[in-house]
């Protein structure tokens, strides 16, 4: 049985951190009823440029798998009704509309502890529900900005760079449901409902804590370093090999670089007042990254690879995502999940990422695809207990 087996979880949420957040939990068991608008539903349904996916984008296909879709439009007194009762019914309630959104259509926490005293609410926004900044509207690339996050990659005294992929909603659904597993802990143990504010913002600067503490301790900011770790050793850098592939070298310690020197027979930098200890070798970084580049330039990336991480050295080469999903070690982690997409164009055949990690028994797993628009909506509404006149007359498909 999976940890959430039996959870059942409200989800108003749409795109990207509030439906990556209920991915999570349905990864572990949990039974996820989304509710959706008419028409066209969650916009992640359309992202993308390629038409023939619409309905069904990859982004969608990602985040949704195995879940359930009901339509309704909360605008509507009696399918208000029916939000509502899906909520009387569940264990936890997910939301990210704007600040305010959810109490005006009268699904706020207070409406619904009213129906539900152990209701777990969640609510996802880009900068929380109080606060000076409440009302701001976000996305990941504004987040990104705002949190300082931008300021931290790119090289030095070049422009803020952007992480290329949206980091902050992947990491605020990933904040999200950690806390909704911490309150269902709680309410397990006694202590009933709870809300949770979660921020974009908040979650972002929580992520950023090996950067953002130094600051708070020191009152300096940790300069960009590029390609190099924030060790700023030059050993921990990106080199080119003999095939003009990348490799990316994690060597920042003394007795790492005790096993490089020995490995590439180069056991005169060990001697070389230079490069005898961390702090020589990041006074004399461009010395060094032109000694170490000279050496990895004799070989091939994949072969330095190898060489190096059985020799217990930090290396790794630079991968194309598609590279990296089809290692044969994600396989056999169960990282790389198979689905059946009815209808997809092309092949109906797909993958998406599980959730992380491994447990022992019952562990995280999706088979069933992402559900179409409304596709659920008459089972769902049979399970609410209504009568089929009722639901006739909801005028529903």
């Amino acid at each position: 049985m999976q940890p959430l087996s039996g959870i059942t979880v409200a989800d108003f949420s749409h795109v990207m951190a509030g439906p990556y957040a209920s991915h999570l939990l349905r990864l572990l068991g949990a039974e996820v009823i989304k509710i959706e608008a008419p028409d066209r539903g969650d916009a992640m349904r359309n992202y993308g440029a390629d038409r023939r996916y619409d309905g069904m984008a990859p982004a969608f296909i990602a985040v949704n798998a195995g879940k359930k879709s009901i339509v309704l439009d909360l605008k509507n007194p009696q399918q208000l009704a029916v939000a509502r009762d899906i909520i009387a019914r569940s264990d936890v309630v997910l939301e990210n509309f704007r600040p305010g959104v959810m109490e005006r259509l009268g699904l706020g926490y207070e409406a619904a502890r009213q129906l539900n005293k152990t209701i777990v609410y969640c609510s996802v926004s880009g900068y929380g529900q109080s606060g000076p900044l409440r009302d701001w509207p976000a996305i990941d690339n504004i987040v990104q900005a705002t949190c300082g996050m931008m300021s931290l990659g790119g090289e030095p005294g070049g422009p803020p760079m952007r992480v290329g992929f949206p980091v902050v909603d992947t990491l605020t659904g990933q904040t999200a449901a950690f806390a909704i597993l911490a309150a269902l802990l709680r309410r397990e143990r006694g202590g009933g409902g709870e809300f949770i504010d979660v921020a974009m913002l908040d979650a972002s600067l929580a992520f950023m804590t090996s950067a953002v503490v130094p600051f708070l301790v020191t009152g300096k900011a940790l300069a960009r370093t590029g390609n190099v770790g924030y060790s700023g050793q030059p050993t921990s850098a990106m080199f080119t090999a003999r095939d003009g592939r990348t490799v990316s070298l994690g060597v920042v310690q003394q007795h790492q670089f005790l096993m490089l020197a020995r490995l590439l027979e180069r056991s005169d930098w060990l001697d070389d007042e230079r490069f005898r200890n961390p702090e020589l070798r990041r006074a004399n970084a461009d010395a060094m990254l032109a000694e170490v580049g000279a050496e990895i330039a004799k070989r091939d990336a994949a072969d330095w690879e190898s060489r190096m991480s059985d020799a217990g050295i930090p290396c790794g080469m630079v991968r194309e995502v598609g590279e990296a999903v089809s290692l044969p070690h994600l396989a056999e982690r169960n990282m790389v999940l198979p689905l059946t997409v009815p209808g997809l164009p092309g092949s109906e055949q797909v993958h998406i990422i599980n959730a992380g990690f491994r447990m022992a028994h019952d562990g995280p797993g999706v088979s069933t695809a992402p559900p179409r628009l409304g596709e659920h909506t008459r089972e769902i509404l049979h399970w609410l207990g209504y009568e089929q006149a009722t639901i006739d007359a909801l005028g529903l498909n």
